[in-house]
């Protein structure tokens, strides 16, 4: 699910169910679509299954996409980790530390 709310000049991205490689995809062209400037905020709270490989696509879209504010949300302990893995820092994009791993 896609929201714009141009009084903040921000996109929020809303995932559900599993993210995999198809689903990373997704993320990456809606990022590519972004405006210069406009701050995204990528949520993945509702998520209830993660694949490693979906996980390795959105680094590699974060690393090398073209520049934008994101932030990410409803990442859980592995996935930041397999973000550093892959040479992204999660805390470089607002991802906070869950309470559950």
């Amino acid at each position: 699910m896609e929201s714009r709310n141009p009084a903040r000049g921000e996109v929020l991205f809303k995932l559900e169910g599993v993210f995999d490689v198809p689903a990373a995809r997704r993320v990456e062209k809606l990022l590519e679509k972004t405006r210069d400037g406009e701050a995204v905020r990528l949520d993945l709270s509702h998520v209830r299954e993660f694949h490693d490989f979906g996980i390795a696509v959105l680094a590699q879209a974060l690393k090398h996409g073209k520049p934008r504010r994101v932030s990410l949300q409803g990442l859980r302990q592995h996935q930041l980790r397999m973000l550093r893995y892959f040479g992204v820092d999660g805390a470089r994009f607002g991802a906070a530390s869950p309470a559950r791993g």
